[in-house]
């Protein structure tokens, strides 16, 4: 979502400064050569055209609500995009003490990778759960319970405000140990 964000910040940044370019050369266009006004923009007709509307007609209507949806979508999705902080234990009531996910996750995946039966593995972690994905070249049973215990004595080492939610899945790689 904030990439999307992140795409999206710019190319409305662009639309509006496109906009808003076109009005200051249309103005300046009216000023100087009023004879050869409209340039870019057919505004004399959208000014006939709109000249009959009123605040009852249904495509002001029709308008009023499309801009009312897409700023509420766009409202959304900056809600839904915010950065979600895993907070841990305040030191002190004045102090309050966060790190982000991605922190979270290089931990565990550090801790994971040096278990000395991992082969490799990958951690994704959010505020609610962290889900580790290991590869293995002995039997994915003792290692995943090796992991898993691993993972919860880091878990335990940090001070977390709210303990997250632990999946672990080990899978046996084919190759020579």
């Amino acid at each position: 979502m904030r990439l999307l964000l992140r795409v999206l910040a710019p190319l409305l940044g662009l639309a509006l400064a496109v906009v808003g370019l076109a009005i200051v050369v249309e103005t300046v266009t009216l000023w100087v050569a009023p004879a050869s006004s409209p340039l870019i923009v057919p505004w004399p007709s959208w000014r006939t055209a709109i000249e009959g509307l009123t605040w009852q007609s249904g495509v002001v209507r029709g308008v009023a609500i499309g801009v009312g949806v897409v700023g509420l979508l766009v409202l959304l999705l900056g809600l839904v995009a915010r950065r979600h902080d895993v907070y841990l234990a305040d030191p002190v009531p004045e102090v309050t003490v966060t790190t982000s996910p991605r922190s979270l996750a290089r931990a565990v995946g550090h801790e994971v990778r040096s278990h000395e039966d991992v082969v490799s593995a990958s951690v994704v972690a959010t505020t609610k759960r962290i889900t580790v994905k290991a590869s293995t070249l002995d039997p994915a049973d003792t290692v995943r319970d090796a992991v898993r215990a691993r993972v919860d004595e880091l878990l335990g080492r940090l001070p977390l405000a709210r303990r997250p939610r632990v999946a672990v899945s080990v899978t046996t790689t084919k190759g020579v140990k």
